[in-house]
C-alpha cells in the first residue's frame, strides 16, 4: 500500500457516518469536541464556519469543503452573529439539536456532513500534521476528484436506493483520501518540511513506500538512501530535516504500527508470525520492542484488544 492508504488505514475504526441536511437562517450548531475527525460540504447556499481556538470565522460558498482533522469543537452557523445550538450525535451519523428551536424562514442552505472514527492512540504524523481546519474552497477545474466523490456522496444519501449500505461507507472512505490528497498537493506547493514536503519529494517518497511496501526487511540506512539515490549520509539528514525523525526510528515506529494492527485484527495469528511480519527474527526481541513502544506485552496487547478494552480512541461525531 502506498503511504497515504497506510497512514489512514492505521487509523480508521470503525463505520463513517454521514448525513444530509436542509437549514433555513437563521440557524447555528455547536459541534462539540471528540477524538474523531469531520468534514462538512455545503451542497447550496452559504454559511461560516467557527474555527476551534478561537480564530476568525470563515465563509463558505457553495461547493466549499472544510475538514477538520483533530476533532477540536466549532460551529457552523447562517451568520457569524447567530447563537449556537448545541448539536447531539444521533444514531447511523444522524443529528438532533440539543434544545427546541423554531425553524427559520430566511435563505436556506444544503449541507454535507460526515464523520470518521479514528484510533488516536496510534496517530499517523501524516494526519496529525495537519491543520485545525483544512479549507478547500470549490473553483472550477480543480480537484476534479474530490468534487466527483461528493456528488455521489450528495446524490446517494438524497436518494438512496439498493445497496446504498456499502455505497455509503465506500464513498466516504474515498471523500476522505481525496480531501487529505488535496490539501497534500496544495501544501507541498511552499513546504518544506513535514509530510507533504516528504511526499512531495521524490527521494524521500521512494524511501517511505520502500518501507511501508516490506516493512519486515531488514532496512539499512544505506539501502534506503540507495533507494532514494542519494548517500547514505545525504539520505539521513535530508529524511530527518523532512519528516522530523530519522529513518530507523520512523522504520521502528511503522513496524510496530504493523504489529499493533496485526494484533488487533488476527486472534489466531501466532506471535512468530507477528514478529516476522514486522521485521523481527525472535519473538523475545520483538516483544521487547513492542513492550518499549506499547507499554504492555503483546499477548495482553491482543487480549484487550479482542476483548474491546484497547481504548482505541474514543469514537466521536466531529460533524
Amino acid at each position: 500500500m502506498d503511504v497515504l492508504s497506510d497512514a489512514i488505514t492505521a487509523m480508521r475504526t470503525g463505520m463513517p457516518h454521514s448525513s444530509r441536511t436542509v437549514k433555513r437562517a437563521p440557524w447555528g450548531l455547536r459541534f462539540a469536541a471528540s477524538d474523531g475527525a469531520g468534514f462538512h460540504v455545503v451542497l447550496q447556499g452559504s454559511c461560516w464556519l467557527t474555527p476551534p481556538g478561537g480564530q476568525q470565522p470563515i465563509g463558505l460558498a457553495p461547493g466549499d469543503v472544510v475538514f477538520l482533522a483533530h476533532g477540536r469543537g466549532h460551529g457552523l452557523a447562517d451568520d457569524p452573529a447567530t447563537p449556537l445550538v448545541d448539536v447531539v450525535p444521533g444514531p447511523h451519523g444522524s443529528w438532533v439539536l440539543g434544545e427546541d428551536v423554531a425553524a427559520g424562514s430566511g435563505p436556506t442552505t444544503v449541507l454535507l456532513c460526515g464523520a470518521y472514527r479514528l484510533n488516536r492512540a496510534r496517530a499517523h504524523p501524516l494526519l496529525t500534521g495537519l491543520p485545525e481546519v483544512v479549507h478547500l474552497p470549490a473553483r472550477i477545474g480543480v480537484h476534479p476528484e474530490l468534487r466527483a466523490a461528493v456528488d455521489l456522496l450528495g446524490g446517494e444519501l438524497a436518494r438512496p436506493g439498493p445497496g446504498s449500505d456499502a455505497v455509503l461507507p465506500a464513498l466516504l472512505d474515498t471523500l476522505l483520501l481525496f480531501i487529505v490528497r488535496a490539501w497534500l498537493r496544495g501544501d507541498a506547493e511552499h513546504a518544506v518540511t513535514g509530510w507533504a514536503a516528504a511526499l512531495g519529494d521524490p527521494a524521500i517518497a521512494e524511501a517511505l513506500h520502500a518501507i511501508h511496501d516490506d516493512p519486515a526487511r531488514p532496512w539499512t540506512v544505506r539501502e534506503l538512501g540507495a533507494r532514494a539515490g542519494l548517500s547514505r549520509a545525504a539520505f539521513a539528514r535530508r529524511f530527518s530535516t523532512v519528516v522530523g525523525q530519522p529513518p530507523l526510528a520512523y522504520l521502528t515506529w511503522w513496524r510496530m504500527t504493523v504489529a499493533g494492527r496485526l494484533l488487533s485484527s488476527g486472534a489466531d495469528t501466532p506471535l512468530r508470525l507477528v514478529a516476522q511480519r514486522s521485521g523481527y527474527s525472535s519473538e523475545f526481541a520483538f516483544a521487547k520492542a513492542f513492550k518499549r513502544e506499547f507499554g504492555t506485552s503483546p499477548g495482553r496487547y491482543r487480549n484487550s484488544s479482542t476483548s474491546g478494552g484497547t481504548g482505541l480512541g474514543g469514537v466521536g461525531d466531529g460533524r
